[in-house]
């Protein structure tokens, strides 16, 4: 049987690799989904790079802000890595395959890296709260060791949680085609190839993202309705704004990961499709990755200046 070795299962082999089956319809336009793809890649990783090196050479960033800023822009390159460099390779290539424990490997990595990002969008909340609900505390209730700790916490979590997911979700046996109808090992399309009834898998892993995904965008919502109230009481116009564009890069890229996020694993099972999946998927695995360099370059302005202060800087742009 292709992409799989005959092991006693029963009158099924099991699978020992997976072929991925995305993208078929498009195969007349897999060479531009190439370009595309990697278009979009390179630009993630040298717009993150960027900000993580500005926020670094800038003394003026070295805040609890920008700290955050700077792991959610490391996270997020790891995050598109662990998907697309291999989508190009499969976009080049006949034999869409991989082994069941290189699609282990990048499941652990892929849901580590997203669990990661969840709890780290309510560290960054929490962090816009304490500035403009309480000002005057900031420095304290925000010092060096705090926003390790919450930063720490974040990545823990994401270790813990996805790690014993996905363990049990590997501990499972895969048999059939091994045809994944998807582009990379997403949760739901890897569970449905085992061959053993997986409804008290899927409970324990709709249950999982109940809780670990919607605890965290609790305590966003939460931060940011105290946030609105504070926001209400500033008595000049101007403070209002200020206060607000303080928060709206955060907004925005909360918005974009949550929306995908939430349409995605919280959805009952009878509505995932491998198209709708797909699509959802391109989203936060490619497109939220590469707006969120964007929208905290564009409507930053502390940012903004710190790169014009960097090229200016130049010796190059100097001597032109």
């Amino acid at each position: 049987m292709s992409g799989s070795e005959p092991m006693m299962s029963g009158n099924q082999s099991l699978c020992t690799t997976f072929t991925f089956a995305a993208f078929s319809s498009l195969a007349g336009l897999q060479s531009v989904l190439f370009v595309v793809f990697l278009v979009i890649y390179l630009f993630t990783v040298g717009g993150n790079l960027i900000i993580i090196s500005l926020i670094c050479v800038t003394p003026s960033l070295h805040t609890p802000m920008y700290f955050f800023l700077a792991n959610l822009s490391f996270l997020e390159m790891c995050y598109i890595t662990s998907v697309v460099p291999q989508t190009l390779v499969h976009l080049l290539v006949e034999a869409k395959t991989i082994s069941v424990g290189g699609c282990a490997a990048q499941m652990y990595v892929f849901a580590i890296l997203g669990l990661t990002e969840c709890c780290l969008l309510a560290a960054m909340a929490y962090d816009r709260f304490t500035a403009i609900c309480y000002p005057l505390h900031y420095t304290l209730l925000l010092g060096p060791r705090v926003c390790l700790k919450l930063a720490a916490a974040s990545w823990t979590t994401g270790v813990v949680v996805e790690s014993a997911q996905v363990t049990c979700i590997f501990s499972l046996p895969f048999c059939g085609t091994g045809k994944i109808q998807h582009f990379f090992c997403d949760i739901m399309p890897v569970v449905k190839l085992a061959c053993v009834d997986t409804a008290h898998i899927e409970i324990v892993l709709f249950a999982v993202s109940v809780l670990f995904i919607m605890t965290p965008c609790l305590l966003i919502l939460c931060s940011y309705l105290r946030i609105l109230v504070a926001i209400v009481k500033i008595p000049s116009a101007a403070g209002r704004r200020k206060a607000f564009s303080t928060c709206s890069s955060h907004i925005l890229v909360v918005s974009l990961f949550y929306g995908t996020a939430l349409f995605t694993y919280l959805q009952p099972k009878t509505a995932h499709t491998p198209e709708t999946d797909e699509a959802t998927s391109l989203m936060y695995t490619v497109v939220t990755p590469a707006l969120n360099p964007v929208i905290y370059t564009l409507r930053n302005k502390e940012v903004k200046e710190a790169f014009q202060r960097v090229t200016q800087r130049n010796p190059l742009r100097q001597m032109a």
